[in-house]
């Protein structure tokens, strides 16, 4: 039998392994070409947390051989092997071990360590990767996908409404352009007090992990041309909806919304999700309450991706664009969210535009469209003003991550003249990369932005 034959043996013991609930994992143990034992993980099963394939099939080949040295043995495992079971293999005195796909998090065939590669050992195993890899990465991918989504099924039941809130009906979502992400949600931070708060989490945390805050009116559909780059390169991407906006509850009053609300809620889902290795993306709100973030906890944050947005000290006047936006704001609080985001961005589709306006179905919904531009700390004592001034001390003197600078030039609020300014406040921040077509929402040209984000932060 070929190496691939074996592998489906072991790939057939990884099925019945996520039949019973399992993380799919096979091994077969073969001898002189015919398979004397096999194995799939069953930790949870047994209560054993070394009850994993490969542990499973060295015992029952021991067993069939009447001998636990197994020197003229190959094993054939769907998954590279952890330490344990490395170790194991290497006191077994393996022939040969064989695997398919690849554990970045905690393989010890290459990936993380290589204890096969250890020439101090008194037993050298032949090794080799990748057989069937595609097969075997699909088998855990199709696994975890259905457990989160098991998840977040149970989870939507779990997150009742609040009386004094509203929440967008799941199908006024359906269908968003360039949005495949699956929702998920938390009500149980501190500050949430049951309001139930969503965020996308996609990738591996192995690498950089990429936190996107969005501002007003906008949601996490703003990062949508953004996150499948951060995703090829190997990241994890965290986009939350802030409470109000996306597909997080809508509280029904304005007086709800408050600058130290929304960023204890950030604070808390940071801290929840213990994100490390952070590049902070922010634009608009996001980088209004974002930017006064990692002061709290630095050791979480190794870049700065920051689009057109400002710091409100209180202490600088507002811009003119900013003052002349509040005022449309506040006598057309109605505005329409679809025509804004059409006026200021040519390329998107209609489709694109309404997707802006799927989170507000009602007027109830859009207590924090109203909110939100009064919110701008604008005086000395102005809520929110002095974490700002703290914020900005903190990117003056502290700093000690990477920064890129990415400017939308047409943009008449947050525009060149008031990026200058922050790039002024922030250490060690090059010449932004200008981007002479885009507005305000300058993550509507993601795809540019993104790709020199992953080139120009490391991991």
């Amino acid at each position: 039998m070929s190496d691939a034959d074996l592998m489906q043996l072991a790939l057939a013991q990884a099925g019945q392994a996520a039949a019973a609930g399992e993380v799919p994992v096979g091994a077969v143990v073969v001898r002189h070409g015919q398979v004397i034992a096999t194995g799939r993980n069953a930790p949870i099963d047994g209560h054993d947390p070394t009850a994993h394939a490969e542990i499973q099939a060295l015992r029952a080949a021991a067993q069939a051989l009447g001998n636990y040295r197994l020197d003229d043995c190959e094993l054939f495992v769907t998954l590279e092997p952890c330490a344990m079971c490395a170790g194991a293999m290497l006191h077994a005195r393996l022939k040969r071990v064989v695997f398919g796909a690849a554990d970045p998090k905690t393989g010890a065939a290459g990936s993380v360590v290589n204890l096969f590669a250890n020439s101090s050992l008194n037993h050298q195993t032949e090794l080799q990767g990748g057989v069937l890899a595609g097969e075997c990465v699909a088998v855990l991918q199709d696994f975890f996908q259905k457990r989160r989504g098991d998840q977040r099924d149970a989870a939507r039941a779990a997150h009742p409404l609040r009386d004094d809130a509203l929440r967008t009906p799941d199908h006024a979502f359906d269908g968003l352009p360039g949005y495949p992400w699956q929702p998920n949600y938390i009500s149980d931070l501190p500050s949430l007090d049951g309001l139930r708060m969503h965020y996308l989490d996609e990738g591996d945390d192995g690498r950089l992990t990429y936190l996107c805050l969005h501002g007003n009116p906008a949601w996490s559909y703003l990062y949508r041309k953004i996150i499948p780059v951060f995703l090829a390169a190997g990241h994890r991407v965290v986009a939350p909806d802030l409470i109000g906006f996306g597909k997080s509850d809508k509280p029904k009053k304005d007086s709800f919304h408050n600058f130290t609300i929304h960023r204890q809620h950030l604070r808390e889902l940071v801290e929840r999700l213990d994100l490390k290795n952070v590049v902070l993306v922010v634009q608009d709100w996001g980088g209004l309450l974002g930017l006064t973030l990692p002061m709290a906890e630095p050791h979480r944050y190794k870049g700065l991706l920051v689009m057109n947005t400002t710091l409100a000290t209180g202490d600088v006047p507002l811009s003119a664009g900013f003052i002349a936006w509040r005022e449309m704001c506040a006598k057309n609080p109605e505005f329409d969210i679809a025509r804004l985001f059409a006026r200021g961005n040519s390329q998107m589709s209609a489709e694109e535009c309404a997707a802006y306006v799927a989170p507000f179905p009602g007027k109830g919904h859009r207590a924090a469209l109203r909110a939100f531009p009064a919110m701008v700390p604008e005086f000395h004592d102005s809520p929110g003003a002095d974490l700002s001034r703290q914020a900005r001390d903190f990117w003056r003197e502290q700093w000690q991550g990477q920064t890129l600078m990415a400017v939308g030039e047409q943009d008449p609020v947050l525009g060149p003249t008031v990026m200058r300014k922050l790039q002024a406040m922030i250490r060690g921040c090059p010449e932004p990369l200008v981007l002479p077509e885009a507005g305000h929402f300058v993550q509507e040209h993601g795809e540019e932005i993104a790709q020199a984000a992953v080139h120009f932060f490391k991991s």
